[in-house]
């Protein structure tokens, strides 16, 4: 089979298409044939050497920790899937290939109405890490107004359509350019901001009348992330979940959290909440089965990778990239 194969640490150039040996899945694994996988700036520290979370490999490596495709055969004990059912599967490494195994748990079956590039950017990672800490963690109720940082990403725009989805008042997204802001504003948020500007806290304030957010979905990290505080009103959660500028944010100031009584809350990820990710998937499907959900972000072919990730760090992309096998 044809696999992205990573022999030395580096730039995007070490991502090489290569013939390999197909995998065998062991017992409990499922073999995937692999239509879709999913770009992740993780699979880009992955690729320079470094540690990230769980995803990672000694040298060789296949990079790649989401799949959608079909079931080519299943492992010993593995019972509730079938040969040539749809599914999405996240996995330790190896999606960038036309092959991949995956643990039996961490597969899922993906309705016949549901497009595969919509399960890679929808149903595993980006969505339910979206859904998980709009819902799960700032526990967002119906005519709250939200900011989603960085809302033109994978996740920040699956998460600004989520809070419109879920009833909620004024949304307001931050992103980079012109581009993504127009991007933002076309997946149904009220305002987008520019949060390069030094007065992206005031243009923020404004849209709510000068009361602040009462959730801030805060991805970015560094002074940027200490600035989102601010925009936070009497009663409002912040809920921190990455730091995508490299940088953590800062302490925020107690005693304001005190006086004011809001909160700041650490998302952690959707497998310390144990069935959440079945539920959230079950209603993200629900949304795209609707034509409710909007899945966006540039393809590219496998034999592309190196080009992916390029535009993966240099943040030119909307939505969510994938790779089409």
């Amino acid at each position: 089979m044809k696999a992205i194969v990573i022999h030395e640490p580096g730039g995007p150039e070490v991502l090489r298409l290569e013939e390999v040996e197909t995998p065998e899945p062991g017992a409990g694994e499922v073999l995937i044939r692999v239509a879709t996988a999913g770009v992740n700036y993780a699979d880009t520290a992955v690729r320079q050497g470094m540690t990230f979370g769980p995803h990672r490999g000694t040298f060789p490596v296949t990079p790649g920790f989401e799949v959608a495709g079909t079931v080519a055969a299943l492992g010993e004990g593995v019972e509730a899937l079938a040969e040539g059912a749809r599914v999405a599967a996240v996995l330790e490494s190896g999606g960038y290939a036309e092959y991949a195994v995956a643990p039996a748990e961490m597969v899922v079956e993906v309705p016949e109405e549901v497009d595969l590039h919509a399960a890679t950017a929808a149903l595993l990672v980006q969505g339910i890490t979206a859904y998980g800490v709009l819902h799960d963690a700032a526990g967002l109720q119906k005519g709250e107004s939200v900011l989603v940082q960085a809302a033109a990403g994978g996740v920040g725009s699956l998460a600004a359509q989520f809070a419109k989805l879920a009833g909620a008042g004024t949304v307001v997204g931050t992103a980079g350019s012109p581009e993504k802001r127009e991007h933002v504003l076309s997946l149904g948020a009220d305002h987008a901001v520019d949060y390069g500007r030094e007065d992206w806290v005031e243009q923020v304030l404004e849209t709510t009348d000068g009361r602040g957010v009462d959730v801030v979905l805060e991805s970015v990290g560094g002074e940027i992330g200490a600035h989102a505080f601010e925009c936070l009103a009497p009663l409002g959660r912040l809920v921190m979940f990455g730091a995508a500028s490299g940088r953590p944010m800062p302490p925020p100031d107690l005693m304001q959290m005190n006086v004011k009584g809001q909160a700041l809350i650490g998302f952690g990820g959707p497998w310390i909440r144990p069935g959440r990710a079945q539920t959230a998937r079950e209603e993200i499907s629900r949304y795209l089965r609707d034509g409710k959900l909007k899945v966006t972000g540039p393809s590219f072919w496998l034999a592309e990778a190196a080009e992916a990730h390029r535009a993966v760090e240099s943040r030119a992309t909307t939505g969510k990239a994938v790779l089409t096998v």
